[in-house]
């Protein structure tokens, strides 16, 4: 079964490799890239796409990260407050 899911990935990322290379060669018109605030050098369309989707994918996972953080401090809270309520109801049920 190991074997099988080696060779499926293997399978995956030479068919992702074979449609990248063939999105390159596509994509071979030369654009400049106008941000706000300054225009950057051209480079071929293919390569501005790949580097935005590039972006995209890290800053997604920078506020995702962001997002995990929060709610793992939020839980943590909810772990004391609730071990601060065990604590107050053992004491009760004791004295």
């Amino acid at each position: 079964m190991r074997w099988i899911k080696s060779l499926l990935l293997i399978v995956v990322l030479l068919l992702v490799l074979a449609l990248g290379l063939l999105f390159t060669i596509e994509n071979d018109v030369v654009v400049p890239l106008n941000i706000l605030i300054m225009e950057l050098p051209e480079q071929r369309l293919s390569t501005w796409l790949i580097l935005s989707f590039f972006a995209g994918g890290i800053l997604g996972m920078l506020a995702a990260s962001f997002a995990m953080a929060r709610l793992q401090a939020s839980r943590l809270v909810l772990k004391r407050k609730l071990a601060n309520l065990e604590g107050q109801r053992s004491g009760v049920t004791r004295a």
